[in-house]
């Protein structure tokens, strides 16, 4: 009997299955659209059944991500091993360069110190400087100047120098009580003696009004490289010697310099006393001073 029950069984289940393959997709569809009504006439049920079904399902899918974790956090650990091996190879080598500069720093030191001493090396005078703020950019017959606020009650004097960053920038030219006006280094007024970094040959550093001031008065035959770096000189006591101005441009047989800083963002500036006596100060403050 069991065996007949079984067979009938399986033979009514066969035509509904294949029935059911048959028509799966629109049962299917009938399946959402019940779903969706119920989810219209009971969303309080619906969110239940929802919450259920992901409370049941977290643990199974929290059991799945834990060795997936874990193999990615050995994976990492790995990769931070590799890394800090590498960065612990550039350190070593790092350190031991560093150690060579030292050793040479020291001894060239000790060298500086002895030529000194045999040439009786007068130092130069300490600097001080005192940064300002750029409030203007008022032109007139200084095209190329700005007004900063510092001036006579904050120690600021005819001549000083006007840094910014890495780069001269200009040379104040008139000192009010509350505020000074700088004379760029492109204007047309100045002239700076500077020297090339490579040849250490002598020009003179001349603006006209443009973003890019003219090398000149260079002798017939001197090359001068591209990029190469730009120095003030020091002769004529107007500025130092050592201050890095621009690098070298050539553009169709001129020898142009591209400032170290640029000059049309200046929010702020350094107006440094190097020193320089009284009356070459002076001389260089007036009009046309960087002549």
């Amino acid at each position: 009997m069991k065996g007949r029950n079984s067979g009938s069984v399986v033979r009514i289940a066969a035509p509904v299955w294949a029935l059911v393959q048959r028509f799966y997709f629109l049962l299917l569809i009938f399946v959402a659209i019940a779903l969706m009504m119920v989810g219209r006439m009971d969303p309080v049920l619906v969110d239940q059944a929802r919450a259920r079904v992901t409370d049941a399902v977290a643990p199974i899918l929290d059991a799945f991500s834990r060795p997936a974790a874990t193999v990615a956090n050995v994976i990492e650990y790995g990769r931070q091993l590799v890394e800090l091996h590498a960065e612990n190879q550039r350190l070593r080598e790092e350190n031991a360069r560093l150690q060579q500069w030292q050793q040479v720093a020291l001894r060239l030191e000790a060298e500086n110190g002895s030529l000194r001493s045999l040439l009786a090396y007068k130092p130069d005078p300490a600097s001080s400087f005192i940064t300002a703020r750029v409030i203007a950019d008022p032109g007139g017959a200084f095209v190329r100047t700005l007004v900063v606020t510092a001036g006579r009650r904050d120690g600021v004097k005819r001549g000083q120098a006007a840094m910014a960053g890495q780069g001269l920038v200009g040379r104040v030219v008139q000192v009010g009580e509350w505020s000074s006006r700088i004379l760029l280094i492109t204007d047309l007024n100045a002239r700076i003696p500077v020297v090339l970094e490579t040849s250490r040959q002598r020009a003179m550093l001349s603006g006209d009004n443009s973003d890019r001031p003219r090398l000149m008065y260079l002798p017939r035959g001197v090359e001068v490289t591209a990029g190469e770096r730009i120095f003030t000189s020091g002769h004529g006591g107007l500025f130092p010697p050592g201050l890095p101005v621009g690098m070298a441009q050539v553009d169709q047989g001129q020898v142009r310099v591209v400032p170290m800083v640029d000059l049309a963002r200046l929010e702020h500036v350094q107006l440094v006393d190097f020193g320089i006596p009284g009356g070459l100060a002076a001389e260089a403050a007036q009009p046309g001073a960087m002549k």
